[in-house]
């Protein structure tokens, strides 16, 4: 696999690369982000090896990230139709503007006008809810994306960090109106993170949308510059944002980092290499803040896990998911006689149950 072996975005006819570029550090805004040259050239290196997929959003460094991306793909002729590019809405970046921000009619409008100015182009390819807003009717907003679909500005429509219940109501919406799908989800997904596996994966799965994890190296905990033996500070400037891993975390960590010692891979290549290859995942958002970093994870496609290396990460991240995935493990053995799985395991009959489900 390479960044040009190209998959289908969810239900639909977008095809992307299998892992996305994050430029959330793109920009020195907030003190520990890219500058703009090497921002620059972390995109150039990213499209060189065949990528196709940037993913930015209007609040990320206050808007300069977008201004970058704009930036070098306005002085590039026609790539602009050659790369898909997705931005997020719901941030406000104007202050004592209630309307700035947010899912309502008014705020998206006003929001992707912004988005495109600084981009430099008159559509957007995929248009994200960037989160969950409880005052606006869904309804509204759905019927907001539709209208911009409708107009051309925008491509297909994704929805990111909001909940399973309020993503599965306005999927439905849609189907039923017969406007715009949602094509696909960006939630937080790894190794330290795997709550999604409980409801918003399964959901995408069903509904045929994408999935984009974001984080997968969470917070650079999983990059291998941490170990359980090694004492000291960390050298990242993020640190003081995103704390540093619990106890519980350098369980995972360590193997991980076994794991990767093994196959003569960096930590980071093997985890994304996990994520990746994880049930339901279509495109890995993978961020850096140096071109080095970048080349290292790309390096994740190189890497080939043994099954028992996977097992291994499998359990040792293992998360308890709790209502309704563990509930639904539980109540397994009662579905069995109509031969049906959960979360993709084939269940099994309790022999008290079989005898039983003969009576009817």
């Amino acid at each position: 696999m390479a960044l040009d072996s190209y998959v289908t975005l969810g239900r639909s006819g977008l095809r992307i690369s299998p892992f996305t570029l994050g430029t959330m550090t793109f920009g020195e805004d907030h003190g520990w982000g890219t500058s703009p040259a090497e921002s620059k050239d972390i995109l150039a290196a990213y499209l060189e090896r065949g990528g196709n997929s940037i993913d930015t959003a209007n609040i990320y460094t206050n808007g300069h990230s977008e201004k970058i991306i704009g930036d070098y793909i306005a002085g590039k002729g026609s790539l602009r139709d050659r790369v898909v590019i997705g931005t997020k809405f719901f941030g406000n970046l104007y202050a004592k503007d209630p309307n700035g921000g947010g899912a309502g009619r008014k705020g998206i409008v006003q929001q992707l006008e912004n988005s495109l100015r600084r981009l430099q182009t008159d559509y957007v390819d995929i248009y994200w809810l960037h989160n969950f807003d409880p005052v606006t009717p869904v309804e509204e907003t759905m019927r907001t994306l539709d209208d911009l679909v409708a107009s051309g500005k925008v491509r297909y429509i994704g929805f990111s960090d909001v909940p399973a219940w309020r993503t599965a109501e306005a999927a439905t919406l849609a189907q039923f109106r017969g406007w715009a799908p949602i094509v696909a989800l960006q939630l937080e997904y790894s190794l330290l993170e795997r709550s999604s596996e409980g409801e918003l994966i399964p959901l995408a799965q069903a509904k045929g949308m994408g999935v984009l994890p974001w984080s997968p190296l969470k917070s650079g905990f999983l990059s291998g510059k941490y170990s359980s033996a090694r004492t000291g500070p960390v050298d990242t400037a993020r640190s003081a944002l995103v704390g540093t891993p619990s106890q519980s975390d350098y369980v995972v960590i360590d193997a991980l980092n076994e794991i990767a010692a093994e196959v003569g891979a960096s930590p980071a290549a093997v985890a994304l290499n996990w994520v990746n290859n994880r049930p339901g995942i279509t495109s890995t958002l993978v961020g850096a803040r140096r071109l080095a970093q970048l080349e290292t994870n790309l390096d994740a496609f190189a890497v080939t896990l043994t099954d028992a290396q996977r097992a291994t990460l499998d359990e040792v991240s293992a998360p308890t998911l709790n209502f309704p995935a563990e509930n639904n493990r539980t109540l397994a053995a009662m579905l069995a006689f109509a031969g049906a799985t959960v979360d993709g395991q084939e269940t099994i009959v309790s022999p008290l149950l079989q005898a039983s489900a003969t009576r009817y």
